[in-house]
């Protein structure tokens, strides 16, 4: 029957070689086509249209005869015109699609002039075939024919028209019942058809193909697609801004594109996405706001219309009744009022955005490994989310720190302000949850914003269309049916603001995760991410210590091996936060934070060596300096590993005296008057016992004058080594320091601090003849005719005078501090020390002398004075200490003997001139039987001048 659809003639015009035989040919089936409309007979019709399809159109290796088919495809469609065309569109559109992909670059272009005629006369009706057209046309987008790609872009335009000119509304023919629109009763039946019936355009299911077409790589095609949801967006109905996570990620990889048109189009539509997804946020708290409002106000005009009810019901009866109509009447206009408010539709209202899936996406392309422009996007990207939507972005806090924090140390400039930008508005948000306020009163806000934008989707999308088409004018029955569904959607928003704050745990952030992912920032390469992930540990912690401690056993052992880094920043920061851990934490935590620090201290000596002195320093200035130097002198008296003992109260000795942190600490030992300060200092002491010259140094501090004599006596026995040389010079050159100003003034009253001047002149004779010994002597010259200004005074107060502050301290001190004890732990200790270090030397050939000979013949000047100071010890233990511990500073019986002065007073004086004269018998002993007569040395230089 097909066969006798078209005469022979025809055929043979439509299988013509020449483009003109096939036109004509294509008239004559559109006088064919109309002839037969005008009859009625729908059978020829289709047997023509079948004809064309199966027997030209289909011909795949005969492109004549399918370009015939198509022009004659094309005919018919005109001849059947807008209103007639629908029905045979299902069998017209399929092979014209086919043609689409045809190897003939001709049977493509007429494909594309023959869909163009066919959507012209069919209009809306084409929507329903808009994906196959679509997947077609982004396939010739790029096609190598240029022809081809002209006829797609003319083909392209007027889809494109059609679609914004129908695509919200248009409802297909074939979609409509089967009865005729006339006889439908009433403009509201055809509304409440419309409403069941789909349109023919359904975003929902272009979106697919979308996403899928998406990942293209060629430029025209995504010149093509780019232009597409430019204009889908621009169609208010449709709201692709809905669909966005679908398509969005794919979208971002166009800003990579080497071609300027596709960059530049991809930028223009982000920037439009971004801008729709902010009005539509603005919008929805601005409705939140009103009807907040509006809740409110009727909450309290409810509250006035009860107390006054009350009052006229004390009034009499009548007036109740009548103040009832009225409260009835009154409410009835406010009802009308909330109505206007509650039922006033604004475009955007009802769209929903997924903000979180949003977010998914643009925290995947801030990762470095992506193009500079890509990730600069994702960062703008969020840091506007701060201002859309702030409480979705805190489930995505974990990954955004590893995205985020990398990217501060971008080599892009652009790159790095916009890190930083999202890290600072990240950490202000997170901070302004930590007030108590603050949380509920987020609780409060985003129940306003998440059940709304619920309900809008679910209600306000069915009730759209009636709200715009209602009259201003409403009937009656129409005010009433309102007026009794508006209680439900009051009682409906009133359970949800009362019982937000309970399904909303989302405001409370992910901390374990969040610590899991900062510690492991602590590997980067760059400072400024380790610096930025130790902010926010400090963060994190000073908001919520106890659930960050909860989590400290993974990252203590890595704030502790931070402190090796290599940046001081870091280790500033590091030490920041482990103080603040410790300030917040119990005694044995910061116990644990000793011990393990000191244990890396010994492991790492190059750490104790370049930072131990910051590290001690900045932990004084976060936390009690008091409390960590008892905490560490604990710790290290029952170090088992004496030279790091030694090493360790070195150090921490040394930051006692000079770090400007500790001057309060330093006025504390100074007054050993207070309980407290006596017991420090024996905390201090007893672990100080590790190093000679630090235990002498610390009494020196205290002014423990006495004590530190002892100690001088007891360093007779002691094994003088070069490091021990190397301490006391180093002490030398302290004592010259501002922090030593009282006891260089103590020196100008020797009767009140007789064992300062044995002190000094102890140290003078330990040390060899270097600038320390020279400083010192001149130290000590200076001063020495203080002993004849007051002789009368000092001669009487010889039996007092010495033991005068000493006896009444140990008197007051006698049930805290027991010196002997101390010297007796002090010798202990010191033996341990040399057992120690000479155990292990026993593998050596040669005995631990030879082998602390060889090592000072390295320093001959050193050698000289560990031999000089030998042989002052030995003087001292035969003459020095009977006559300085009998008679005091000042023996009565020495005053009468400046010839005697005269030999030894260049020995206290200085014992280096002494050394220099060949008697050596007479050296030793005039130094030492001189060590505290002032009046001697005076009396010397007196006759020598």
């Amino acid at each position: 029957m097909a066969t006798q659809s078209l005469d022979p003639s025809i055929q043979r015009l439509l299988n013509d070689k020449p483009y003109d035989k096939r036109k004509q040919g294509a008239l004559e089936v559109e006088k064919v086509v109309r002839e037969a409309l005008i009859k009625g007979e729908h059978e020829k019709i289709k047997n023509v249209v079948d004809q064309l399809c199966h027997e030209y159109a289909y011909a795949v290796h005969q492109p004549h005869a399918r370009n015939g088919g198509l022009i004659g495809l094309a005919a018919a469609s005109i001849a059947l015109g807008s209103e007639e065309v629908a029905p045979y569109l299902h069998e017209i559109v399929p092979p014209v699609l086919a043609c689409f992909t045809d190897q003939d670059a001709r049977v493509r272009y007429y494909a594309c002039e023959s869909m163009y005629n066919i959507s012209k006369v069919a209009k809306g009706e084409i929507l329903l075939f808009f994906n196959d057209i679509f997947d077609a046309l982004s396939k010739l987008a790029s096609d190598s024919e240029l022809s081809v790609k002209n006829g797609a872009d003319l083909l392209d335009r007027l889809v494109k028209d059609i679609v914004s000119e129908s695509a919200a509304s248009y409802i297909s023919v074939l979609q409509l019942p089967n009865k005729d629109l006339s006889e439908l009763d009433g403009a509201e039946e055809t509304d409440d058809i419309s409403m069941d019936i789909p349109t023919a355009f359904s975003l929902a299911k272009f979106i697919p193909l979308l996403k899928e077409r998406i990942h293209v790589i060629n430029p025209f095609t995504r010149i093509f697609l780019v232009s597409w949801l430019t204009l889908l967006d621009t169609i208010p109905d449709l709201e692709l801004v809905h669909y966005l996570p679908a398509f969005l990620g794919g979208l971002f990889k166009f800003l990579s594109d080497p071609n300027p048109d596709v960059h530049i189009a991809t930028q223009g539509v982000l920037e439009r996405f971004l801008g729709e997804i902010k009005k539509i946020a603005r919008i929805k708290k601005g409705i939140t706001d009103s009807r907040r409002d509006q809740e409110s106000a009727h909450t309290k005009r409810s509250a006035a219309s009860d107390s006054a009810s009350v009052t006229s019901t004390q009034s009499g009866a009548k007036e109740p009744s009548e103040n009832a109509i009225a409260d009835s009447d009154s409410g009835t206009a406010n009802d009308d009022g909330e109505l206007q408010v509650y039922d006033d539709w604004v475009p955007g209202q009802d769209v929903h955005v997924d903000h979180p899936k949003i977010l998914e996406i643009l925290v995947g392309f801030v990762d470095t490994a992506f193009e500079e422009e890509i990730q600069l996007t994702a960062l703008r990207w969020i840091d506007s989310f701060f201002e859309i939507s702030p409480e979705d972005i805190l489930q995505f806090v974990p990954r955004l720190i590893s995205q985020v924090l990398p990217a501060l140390s971008s080599a892009s400039n652009q790159v790095r302000e916009a890190a930083n930008r999202v890290n600072t508005s990240l950490m202000q948000y997170i901070v302004s949850l930590s007030d108590d306020a603050s949380p509920e009163d987020s609780r409060l806000a985003l129940p306003s914003k998440i059940p709304t934008t619920g309900r809008d989707t679910s209600e306000q999308r069915s009730s759209t269309p009636t709200t715009r088409h209602h009259p201003t004018g409403l009937p009656s029955d129409n005010i009433k049916k309102q007026d009794s569904s508006r209680p439900a959607s009051r009682t409906e928003l009133t359970p949800r603001s009362s019982a937000a704050p309970t399904p909303l745990p989302s405001p409370d952030l992910d901390y374990a995760a969040a610590v899991n992912a900062l510690t492991l920032q602590f590997l980067n390469e760059n400072e400024a991410t380790r610096v930025a992930a130790l902010a926010w540990l400090i963060m994190l912690h000073r908001k919520a210590p106890k659930k960050v401690l909860a989590f400290h056993d993974g990252t203590f052992p890595a704030l502790l091996k931070t402190l090796s880094d290599p940046a001081e920043a870091v280790v500033t920061r590091d030490l920041q936060l482990l103080s603040q851990i410790s300030r917040n934490s119990e005694d044995s935590y910061f116990k644990s934070f000793m011990v393990n620090l000191l244990q890396l201290f010994s492991t790492d000596r190059k750490l104790l060596e370049l930072r131990g002195n910051l590290i001690i320093r900045q932990l004084c200035m976060n936390l009690s300096p008091e409390r960590i130097y008892r905490t560490l002198a604990d710790c290290l008296e029952k170090e088992e590993d004496i030279e790091f003992a030694s090493i360790m109260v070195q150090n921490l000795n040394n930051n006692l005296i000079t770090a400007p942190e500790l001057a309060d600490l330093r006025k504390r030992l100074r007054n050993l008057e207070t309980k407290e300060g006596q017991m420090f200092f024996v905390a201090l002491f007893r672990s100080w016992c590790h190093n000679a010259v630090a235990t002498f140094s610390l009494c020196l501090l205290a002014q423990a004058y006495e004590q530190a004599y002892n100690l001088l006596q007891i360093f007779a026995e002691l094994e003088m080594t070069v490091n021990m040389l190397i301490q006391i010079d180093k002490l030398v050159q302290l004592l010259e320091s501002p922090v030593f100003t009282y006891l260089r003034l103590q020196l100008l009253e020797p009767e009140k601090y007789p064992y300062l001047y044995k002190c000094l002149y102890g140290v003078l004779m330990l040390l060899p003849q270097s600038s320390a010994f020279a400083a010192l002597k001149n130290r000590l010259n200076s001063v020495s005719n203080i002993g004849l200004l007051q002789p009368a005074a000092r001669t009487n107060s010889v039996s007092s005078t010495p033991y005068e502050r000493s006896t009444s301290r140990l008197k007051r001190e006698e049930s805290s501090i027991r010196w002997v004890e101390l010297l007796d732990k002090f010798k202990y200790v010191q033996e341990r020390s040399r057992r120690a270090s000479r155990s292990p030397q026993r593998h050596f050939e040669s005995d631990g002398g030879a082998g602390d000979n060889g090592g000072l013949g390295m320093r001959s000047s050193i050698a000289a004075a560990v031999a000089a100071a030998t042989d002052g010890n030995g003087a001292r233990d035969r003459a020095g200490i009977g006559g300085g511990d009998g008679g005091g500073r000042i023996g009565g019986g020495r005053s009468p003997a400046p010839a005697d002065g005269g030999v030894g007073g260049g020995g206290g004086g200085a014992g280096g001139g002494a050394a220099q004269k060949p008697a050596s018998t007479h050296k030793p002993k005039s130094s030492l039987s001189n060590f505290g007569r002032l009046t001697s040395g005076i009396g010397q230089r007196r006759s020598k001048r």
